[in-house]
């Protein structure tokens, strides 16, 4: 296996990839909360961990993949009081909360295919493991790390700290937030501000209820996440993965949960991307520039300026390291537009290479080597483009005349973007994939511009101006060369 180093939030470092059970991987993402439309905050972590699973995936690794659906317990204001966000759209919109996740869902995996986002191995939804987010909430009471209030169940952060270090994965002082969290109302039956609620009674109502030997409520949000992982990947298990705005209090709750319930740390690596921002504002409805993928795609919406096809929403966000800010704006999108059209248009190009020498004069393989070295460290796709954008330089150089290739080399080049292009960076083959007639297309205007060509050898002005004005009302863009043309489609 490669040595392949990913940075630990817990440990504040890269590390070594050392499976638990090599060469399987257990591999937990947090999902979405299936209430609105998916929009680029979603695409990130998708996007992110999907590299990382195609990744081990190439590498040899067998890997369980678990990525969760949010369907019950995350509350409007992301603390224990409020209305259930699914429950609340449910209520306005009059329809049953199953319906309102199953629409959004469905919504989400139509973005996350088009995004060429592969499924995980396993997708629970937090509604459906209630049996298991009961069990353990009674575990943590037994261990004496949560207490029963009015109906609810809330951890005891204080306690639990005595004995361990709540505050081990954001940073956090116990002794600040104590100072520093106020009283907020409906708070009372909480011994302490800072505690958490593992189980909620429920209101007269509130929709979401199940029947458990403290109440008729629903889960906390917290609790999800520690109960299925256990399920699926036991009780260690390798990667815990998720987008930077859940290091607290989510991930951390997640921590002293498994923990308490079991005396040991269930994750090993903790893994965060970070976040997206537009205009260097953080994205959000009530600033105005919150825009779904959907609006990404079609182009209906007042801060873009035209439609942005999935492969380019996922190049443009490759283009950053996964640890980095991803700045929003028009400009960069064209630009990565532009930059997968040209690295898209290399590939299509390399049909046109010709064998010219015996002896290479390049080394395709150094570069693939490269982007492997950047790959094991800490998934650094950025490096791999420019990677991809060395080789376009080879193959457009080549077209010129201006180095010769060797047909080891072409071979080289074809398996280069295969690998790094198209299976790891997951850029959809449009040439293939994108359009199955896409072969025969290419073919069919190929064969007009040889007819043109015998059309102007022929001195047939009036077939060859034909042929170049119409191909160029249809968009596409005809180009002649010392050894016959070129041409592309315009969008």
């Amino acid at each position: 296996m490669a040595q392949l180093y990913i940075y630990n939030t817990l440990s504040k470092k890269k590390e070594l990839l050392k499976p638990l059970h090599d060469p399987r991987v257990g591999m937990y993402v947090c999902g979405p909360t299936v209430y609105g439309d998916p929009h680029l905050g979603h695409a990130r972590p998708a996007i992110t961990f999907d590299i990382l699973f195609r990744y081990l995936t190439h590498l040899g690794y067998k890997v369980r993949y678990v990525r969760n659906i949010t369907d019950v317990g995350h509350l409007v204001n992301d603390a224990d009081s409020g209305e259930d966000k699914i429950a609340k759209k449910a209520r306005l919109e009059d329809l049953e909360p199953m319906e309102v996740v199953q629409y959004y869902l469905n919504r989400y995996h139509k973005a996350m295919e088009a995004l060429n986002v592969l499924p995980p191995s396993i997708e629970p939804h937090a509604s459906g493991h209630i049996i298991e987010q009961i069990q353990l909430v009674k575990d943590i009471l037994d261990k004496g790390y949560a207490y029963e209030s009015k109906g609810s169940v809330y951890f005891d952060v204080e306690k639990y700290d005595e004995k361990y270090n709540y505050g081990i994965l954001s940073g956090r002082n116990i002794e600040d937030m104590l100072n520093n969290t106020r009283e907020l109302d409906g708070q009372e039956e909480k011994r302490n501000p800072i505690d958490f609620a593992l189980w909620k009674k429920a209101a007269p109502e509130h929709i979401m209820r199940w029947s458990s030997p403290w109440s008729d409520g629903f889960p906390g949000w917290h609790l999800e996440c520690t109960a299925m992982s256990k399920k699926y990947l036991g009780e260690e298990f390798d990667i815990h993965g998720g987008g930077m705005d859940l290091v607290f209090p989510h991930h951390e709750c997640e921590i002293a949960q498994s923990v308490a319930s079991t005396d040991k740390h269930a994750v090993k690596y903790w893994m965060h991307n970070n976040m997206i921002t537009v205009n260097g504002q953080k994205m959000g409805k009530s600033l105005g520039n919150f825009i779904n993928l959907e609006e990404f795609f079609t182009g209906n919406h007042n801060l873009l300026t035209q439609a942005y096809s999935p492969m380019t929403v996922r190049f443009f966000i490759l283009q950053a390291h996964y640890r980095s800010t991803v700045d929003f704006s028009n400009e960069a999108l064209q630009a990565s537009e532009k930059g997968l059209a040209r690295l898209m248009d290399a590939y299509k190009n390399i049909e046109r290479l010709e064998a010219k020498t015996l002896e290479a004069t390049v080394n395709i393989k150094d570069l693939e080597q490269k982007c492997f070295e950047a790959m094991n460290d800490d998934l650094n796709t950025p490096i791999v483009i420019s990677h991809l954008f060395e080789a376009t330089r080879i193959i457009n150089s080549a077209l010129a005349g201006q180095i010769l290739l060797t047909s080891e080399n072409i071979d080289d080049l074809k398996h280069f973007f295969n690998v790094f292009f198209f299976e790891l960076l997951g850029i959809k083959n449009e040439l293939k994939d994108g359009n199955a007639s896409y072969e025969a297309f290419s073919k069919a205007v190929d064969m007009l511009l040889e007819i043109r060509m015998q059309a102007k050898q022929n001195k047939d002005w009036a077939t060859s101006d034909r042929i170049r004005n119409e191909l160029t009302a249809f968009g596409f863009e005809i180009k002649d060369t010392k050894d016959g043309f070129e041409w592309k489609l315009n969008k």
